[in-house]
């Protein structure tokens, strides 16, 4: 039996995992919304009321069993919008409610697919939540931007973008992304915080105002999976970052 609770799995064709109920844990009443993102080669976990808090792994329960290892790092994004994570004892904590075929971009290493519960309609408070959190994801890159030395500890292969690199990498995905919520914007240079800002504005502003949960123009992303997809970038690079200060 999986220690995670489900409340609802459909069966993904192909060799996609079925997740079943412990009995356990649903009685213990777990507290943390998850979907799992699955291909035959990768999986991505994400809480999915908890913008960026998205871990990957070569299956669902190792999806699941790093976004848990990642608990603690995820706290100061919610400590930087003022909330608080409930407590997360492992796997356990999580209720997986939407199991989703992935795609190339999930197998490719980013989550990939929006969540059927993030194209339902919203309140202005759930709108605000996410847009604060997406924002809050952003402090904690500058943050860690501003305190990571320009030279980085390159990776295992001897590879890997140095910190001004990587958060001009971050800055390009937002531009491209900004077009999936109908946003026309230049990419900023890293070493301009006004034009950053006045980005960032466009973007949050999209996802701030979503009602209805559909796409801001043909084509394009739900808005709240976009505040998932803009966080999960910003927050993989920022602790990317922080793992590979020299």
């Amino acid at each position: 039996m999986a220690p995670w609770n489900t409340v609802r799995s459909p069966r993904l064709p192909g060799p996609g995992l079925v997740l079943t109920e412990s009995a356990a844990v649903s009685k213990a009443g777990s507290q943390i919304r998850v979907v799992v993102e699955v291909t035959p080669k990768r999986a991505f976990a994400s809480a999915i009321d908890w913008p960026g808090w998205s871990r990957s792994g070569r299956t669902p329960e190792a999806a699941l069993e790093e976004l848990a290892a990642y608990t603690d790092r995820y706290q100061a994004v919610a400590a930087a919008a003022g909330m608080k994570l409930p407590k997360v004892t492992g796997v356990e904590s999580f209720t997986v409610v939407e199991e989703i075929e992935g795609n190339a971009t999930t197998t490719f290493g980013a989550p990939g697919t929006a969540a059927a519960t993030e194209r339902e309609a919203v309140t202005a408070g759930e709108a605000d939540r996410a847009a604060e959190l997406l924002e809050a994801a952003w402090t904690v890159l500058d943050q860690v931007v501003a305190a990571s030395p320009a030279e980085l500890r390159k990776g295992p292969r001897g590879g890997g973008r140095d910190r001004d690199a990587m958060f001009n990498h971050v800055l390009g995905a937002e531009q491209a992304y900004a077009a999936k919520l109908g946003v026309r914007v230049r990419q900023p240079s890293g070493d301009d915080p006004a034009a950053i800002r006045a980005m960032r504005e466009q973007l949050v502003a999209v996802i701030r105002t979503d009602r209805t949960g559909a796409p801001a123009r043909a084509g394009g992303w739900p808005p709240r999976y976009s505040a998932r997809r803009l966080a999960w970038h910003a927050l993989d690079h920022a602790w990317e970052m922080q793992d590979r200060r020299a």
